[in-house]
């Protein structure tokens, strides 16, 4: 198939750039003229797309060709822009940072696309060198259309036609001068941005953040110059996405942890089990006394660490989830769903707190990173993803460490670091629990979806 869909890459020099202010504001801006704008994320991110939902109120999408892959990667993105009239995609960190090898580097993804990139450059500080890091961003693969370029941080008139004059020297068109503005720094802590899910409440502060970047982003860059270079964008060639009738694993209802603590999640994973016959349910390890009526649970990344005590509280609730996990109900932890199952969590503080006790081991926090990348993942056993030798493609990223780890022989998975090359034994499972620090997205391993989703059809049947 082949549609003209506008669409531009917010791409940047480096992480810190300004790009995620950046791509907000541009986000809210067109949402104010009417544009229906539909947002994407390069790269793993659960925090980012979830400004982009508040900017534009349509759900962050994400675009990732190793949780994916590169061949279903144009389907999806046009499968997302129904109903939608500009995509505006943010790149992540560097324009050619990705993978070992540039893999889900923005410069791959906006060349899969078709798309026009416009460069976020941190002026901080600089002068005409602005203009040779531009040059060598588009000189460095000229397969990449670097169509200009947003200068953030720029500090006076005189700084700012200084910048000017030596984009033109090279013959790169300005889109628009961001000036220092100290108000608009999103806050962050260990996993980066805090997620706009820990910043409502009666003030708001997300809402009111993403209204400040709008107003700053809509009088300092020039909106009609990116809609007109977005649609100048070749037609886009892709397959059809249709869900064939057989494949339905069968009716059921999925429970999906959902507050402040646990909220990493794809939209677009989430509907791929809807598709197979979920229906989905949220609840809320912290504040729900008990579960909903469901077949399954699913219980998602996010910051168990930033609410133990909350999480350790709720007694009823984790008694509940330990119950029906001995009894055999279906159940996929991820990351910080990981670390709820485990005995218990020892926080940034040193405090301890008791969690579900269903994993023979204990989460703790650490003061620095200590794994992010892209994973592949081998199934060593059999379990509710899907039969044993299953390799599925995911991404780490924690400041946790396990301890009282288990005998390796006893581990459900064998995971292998895309950069280095490094295997190591990982998770656990426990009748059809099943949990380990990886994230998946299910668009791309289907079947894993259909597995799961099958597990939890087969206890709807037999109870």
């Amino acid at each position: 198939m082949e549609r003209q869909i506008p669409r531009l890459v917010i791409g940047a020099t480096q992480s810190g750039a300004g790009k995620t202010t950046i791509v907000t504001g541009l986000l809210a801006a067109f949402r104010k003229r009417k544009v229906a704008v539909q947002s994407f994320k390069v790269g793993p991110d659960y925090i980012d797309p979830g400004y982009h939902r508040l900017a534009s109120g349509r759900p962050g999408m994400n675009l990732d060709t190793w949780l994916t892959s590169s061949e279903k990667l144009p389907s999806a993105f046009a499968r997302e822009m129904e109903g939608a009239e500009l995509a505006l995609i943010e790149g992540v960190m560097g324009l050619y940072d990705g993978g070992r090898q540039g893999v889900s580097s923005t410069a791959e993804i906006a060349k899969l696309l078709g798309a026009p990139v416009v460069l976020v450059i941190d002026a901080k500080s600089m002068g005409a060198s602005a203009a040779a890091i531009a040059q060598g961003f588009r000189d460095y693969d000229k397969d990449v259309h670097l169509a200009g370029v947003i200068l953030n941080r720029v500090g006076s008139d005189t700084h700012e036609a200084m910048l000017k004059e030596a984009m033109a020297d090279i013959g790169m068109p300005v889109f628009g001068v961001m000036r220092r503005q100290d108000g608009l720094v999103m806050p962050e802590r260990h996993l980066g941005l805090v997620p706009v899910e820990e910043r409502g409440g009666a003030e708001n502060l997300a809402l009111k953040a993403v209204a400040a970047m709008g107003e700053a982003v809509e009088c300092q860059v020039d909106l009609e110059a990116l809609l007109d270079l977005s649609k100048k964008a070749s037609p886009l060639n892709f397959e059809s996405m249709v869900c064939k009738p057989d494949w339905v694993a069968g009716k059921c209802r999925i429970g999906v942890a959902k507050d402040e603590a646990f909220s990493f999640y794809y939209p677009a994973s989430l509907q791929v089990l809807e598709e197979l016959g979920a229906e989905l349910v949220p609840f809320s390890p912290l504040q729900d006394k008990q579960l909903p009526v469901v077949d399954g649970l699913i219980i998602g990344g996010g910051f168990p660490e930033m609410f133990a005590r909350q999480l350790e509280d709720n007694k009823s609730l984790r008694q509940e989830i330990r119950e029906k996990a001995l009894s055999g109900l279906p159940i996929y932890a991820e990351c910080g769903g990981y670390m709820y199952l485990m005995e218990s969590l020892r926080d940034f503080d040193g405090g301890e707190h008791e969690m579900v006790g269903l994993f023979p081991c204990r989460a703790a926090m650490t003061s620095k990173l200590q794994t992010v990348g892209y994973i592949e993942a081998c199934l060593l056993e059999d379990t509710v993803l899907g039969a044993k030798g299953s390799v599925l493609h995911g991404h780490e990223f924690h400041f946790s460490v396990e301890e009282e780890q288990a005998a390796d022989e006893e581990r459900p998975f064998e995971f292998t670091r895309l950069r280095n090359g490094r295997t190591y034994l990982a998770g656990h499972k426990l009748g059809q629990t099943l949990g380990s620090y990886l994230h998946l997205h299910f668009a791309g391993c289907p079947e894993q979806a259909r597995s799961f989703v099958g597990a939890c059809a087969a206890w709807k049947k037999s109870h």
